[in-house]
């Protein structure tokens, strides 16, 4: 059954729309980590300020291998120039799928 790691970013309000800009220039290199299954980027709706990034994998090995590969570290260290970072924390969740509507 897969896994899911949920990165809880607490984000001042005027930052926002930069946090979802950046995610969005970076996109594309996690989908061709192997066991990789989704990702989603949730903006708050309501007052507060913790946006949810989810993604979605085959197993703890897949995450764990995403987690040491050059791949994520190029991404999170990669900022535009002069730019400080957005968040001003972050928390890791994990979670397994208990049950999958998706799947028979």
């Amino acid at each position: 059954m897969s896994i899911v790691k949920i990165n809880a970013i607490t984000v001042p309000a005027e930052h926002g729309e930069a946090l979802a800009g950046r995610f969005a220039a970076r996109a594309g290199e996690v989908d061709r980590q192997d066991g990789f299954e989704g990702f989603e980027l949730l903006r708050p709706t309501d007052e507060r300020t913790t946006w949810l990034v989810v993604t979605r994998w085959r197993d703890e090995e897949a995450f764990q291998a995403w987690m040491a590969s050059s791949g994520f570290r190029d991404q999170h260290q990669r900022r535009p120039e002069g730019q400080a970072p957005l968040a001003m924390t972050s928390e890791l969740w994990s979670y397994e799928v208990a049950t999958d509507a998706r799947r028979p």
